[in-house]
């Protein structure tokens, strides 16, 4: 197996690291091995990656006997693949594509993600990942990610600094687990930011209220955080048309009837997952008023 280093090596044979693109490519081996072993990787797995690059994370995916299929936008990282990894893609262990991980359509069949992505993708990709689990064909059980400090500390929210629209949203659908954190000197080129694996595994969890409306109440008390919920909920969601039987005059109204409810005088960080649960219900029951 080659090292971290030598493959980004390889890679800067056809260009620099393009840092626009978000390219910082872990280069430290051991870590690079604690994302697999954290993904509990095993040879019965079909693994998606976003953001190969140099291939670093692509060898010990494949060694571990999965089939593995790659998602790369840039022309050099594709070139340098197909060159290192022509094996692997003759005997379709490895599947890779050119394109936009946010654009193409991703395996149904896979397992899990395993990944060291782009940090401006971060939060457009778990919304993707939220999407296709939703699928009834999705037989997604893990996602491993390396992802940027701050984020992820909004996604598993531990503290109470962190709570906000995008955490909460995210627990909907996925329990996270924070992991080991990364610091810059382990990239090359070094990122300016702390980074940190994180692994989202889906609960199944059936809430008493329906999660898109749900959902679409968090984002919209959240784009004004620090108003009291009675000002913020006041105007309807922008979508909330988008779930059937809701339209903006039958908001308008459930978040009338619940005026003198004390919670509409708290702000939206103050309230954990169970009292946006009771809040959600008490709006299905004030509309049908």
């Amino acid at each position: 197996m080659k090292s971290a280093r030598e493959l980004v090596d390889r890679l800067r044979a056809y260009q620099p690291p393009n840092t626009d693109l978000g390219q910082h490519f872990l280069i430290d081996d051991a870590m690079l091995e604690r994302m697999v072993t954290i993904a509990e990787v095993n040879q019965n797995d079909h693994i998606l990656e976003i953001g190969p690059g140099p291939g670093t994370l692509t060898q010990r995916l494949l060694a571990t006997g999965a089939n593995v299929t790659a998602i790369e936008i840039d022309d050099a990282p594709v070139l340098h693949l197909d060159e290192a990894f022509r094996e692997e893609q003759n005997n379709k262990q490895l599947v890779l594509h050119h394109d936009d991980a946010l654009s193409i359509a991703w395996p149904t069949e896979m397992t899990k993600v395993v990944a060291n992505i782009p940090y401006q993708i971060s939060s457009p990709l778990i919304e993707k990942l939220t999407q296709h689990l939703r699928n009834q064909e999705s037989s997604l059980e893990r996602v491993v990610l390396m992802v940027q400090l701050e984020f992820a500390q909004r996604l598993s929210m531990n503290h109470p600094a962190d709570v906000g629209s995008l955490g909460l949203s995210v627990a909907l659908d996925w329990d996270v687990h924070e992991h080991h954190t990364v610091p810059p000197h382990h990239f090359s080129p070094q990122p300016a930011v702390q980074s940190q694996v994180i692994e989202l595994r889906p609960h199944d969890k059936v809430f008493p209220v329906d999660k898109r409306l749900l959902r679409q109440m968090i984002h919209l008390a959240f784009e004004q955080r620090r108003k009291k919920l009675r000002t913020t909920l006041k105007q309807a969601p922008r979508r909330i048309s988008r779930i059937k039987g809701w339209h903006a005059q039958r908001w308008k109204d459930a978040i009338q009837a619940l005026q003198d409810l004390d919670v509409m005088d708290a702000r939206p960080e103050e309230l954990v997952m169970d009292d946006w649960i009771e809040l959600a219900k008490k709006v299905e029951k004030g509309s049908k008023l």
